[in-house]
């Protein structure tokens, strides 16, 4: 890739930035505790991502969304917890899961401290299917500052639609190809070099638990193929 002509950033934030596994992991253990039911949360926490990003993948392709992605994380708990025995938690208690730990989800570690960095040099954008509130309260949260907010929820064509992309890539102003996708999955990052983005995979082998990532091994076709941001920085010819 040939990085001179990259002008622009846009990162998939939930998951690539955000450690959703664990903060759905301890809110539903915590939630267990208080009615004695046991069971294996770290699966638990897998099942409610399931659930949720089933419901936002591709959504707007054949109505308007009716929903976004706080909707799908309560629709998705709601489900986690009536096939777990925990129907009796209450709409506050659900809330606190649903909105109050998934706004306050934690950075992994290695992010903070190169987003700057790279803000120095290019454009940073989250291009996201996460709602707009997420965004906003998970970046006050962690103490990041992005150049922009790029979340599917204003124009209602979700990743990995190709709308999507193209509609990033004009509300940026700038040509697909003076843009690097960012993201840790290969279904976003494939169907970004499918709209003429280049593409960065960058590892998290820990986002899904113990379990594992469901596609821990990145596509051959992405231009820079990395285990953290510091590294990833590197490649784009920032010092980290």
């Amino acid at each position: 890739m040939d990085t001179s002509k990259i002008k622009a950033l846009t990162f998939d934030t939930g998951g690539t930035i955000l450690d959703w596994h664990t903060g759905f992991r301890d809110s539903l253990a915590a939630l267990g505790g208080k009615y004695g039911v046991e069971a294996d949360w770290a699966a638990l926490a897998n099942d409610m991502r399931r659930g949720s990003l089933g419901r936002m993948l591709n959504l707007g392709k054949d109505a308007p969304p009716a929903y976004n992605f706080d909707g799908a994380h309560a629709a998705a708990l709601d489900e986690v917890l009536s096939a777990n025995g925990l129907d009796a938690a209450s709409a506050e208690e659900r809330r606190a899961i649903w909105w109050d730990k998934v706004h306050s989800l934690k950075c992994w570690p290695d992010f903070p401290n190169v987003l700057p960095k790279l803000r120095e040099k290019y454009i940073c954008a989250s291009f996201t299917i996460l709602s707009f509130r997420i965004v906003i309260d998970t970046a006050r949260q962690n103490g990041i500052s992005w150049d922009s907010v790029i979340s599917c929820e204003a124009f209602g064509k979700y990743k990995i639609l190709p709308e999507a992309y193209q509609t990033a890539a004009k509300l940026l102003q700038l040509d697909p190809s003076e843009i690097c996708m960012v993201a840790c999955h290969n279904f976003d990052l494939d169907a970004a070099k499918s709209c003429g983005f280049n593409t960065a995979f960058v590892r998290r082998p820990d986002e899904w638990g113990p379990a594992g990532p469901p596609d821990p091994t990145a596509n051959p076709i992405h231009d820079i193929i990395v285990d953290s941001f510091p590294e990833m920085a590197r490649e784009l010819g920032v010092d980290a």
